[in-house]
């Protein structure tokens, strides 16, 4: 009886174990596919405004996820009127096309969808030197669009009380010439254009 209950053990014990490792197994597999194994590069971007950003927030490098949001915090003095610190956990293996980029920025998948950071080349500025903190762009908020769209439409309406303006002269002109011309074409007719002259 004592021998059976030792080899259930047994048994039971190497069935734990063998789950225990099944487990972490898995774990590990879909960790090293989600790049939680793969070395990184940290690299620090400041920000005068981050929209909604979070931890964890993928980093895209011309659509490609090559890394992730790692910690944002708020800078004790402003550089460049850039108040907040982002720093990036980049896979190593995409470090040579980080490098050749030109620009970092916040971006918004969909129209209300969440934050990520965009990192992109523009044929028209140096590259980046991630070992220093790099400057990303100004982030374009809801309230500025909402505020160049409200001056727009205010120069519209200048533009058309300004065109509203110039017609209603145009039409007082016209009756006016056409008023002298009448008068011209009466006195051709009358024969009393000569004794104005």
């Amino acid at each position: 009886m004592l021998k059976d209950d030792a080899i259930k053990q047994f048994w039971a014990g190497m069935f734990f174990l063998v789950g225990v490792g099944v487990v972490a197994g898995v774990i590990f597999f879909i960790g090293f596919n989600k790049g939680f194994a793969q070395p990184k590069i940290t690299m620090a971007v400041l920000f005068d405004k981050v929209g909604g950003l979070t931890e964890g927030s993928p980093v895209r490098l011309s659509g490609v996820t090559v890394g992730l949001v790692d910690t944002i915090g708020f800078l004790q003095e402003e550089v460049m009127s850039r108040g907040i610190e982002v720093k990036l956990s980049v896979y190593k293996k995409f470090e040579e096309q980080v490098r050749r980029s030109t620009r970092v920025s916040v971006q918004t998948e969909g129209v209300l969808g969440s934050k990520y950071i965009e990192i992109g080349r523009r044929p028209d500025q140096k590259t980046l030197d991630i070992d220093a903190p790099v400057l990303g762009d100004p982030m374009l908020d809801v309230y500025d669009i909402a505020e160049v769209l409200r001056d727009t439409a205010k120069g519209f309406n200048q533009t058309t009380q300004d065109i509203s303006t110039i017609m209603s002269e145009l039409k007082h002109m016209s009756r006016k010439s056409k008023r002298i011309l009448d008068r011209f074409e009466q006195r051709l007719i009358d024969g009393t254009l000569i004794k104005i002259f």
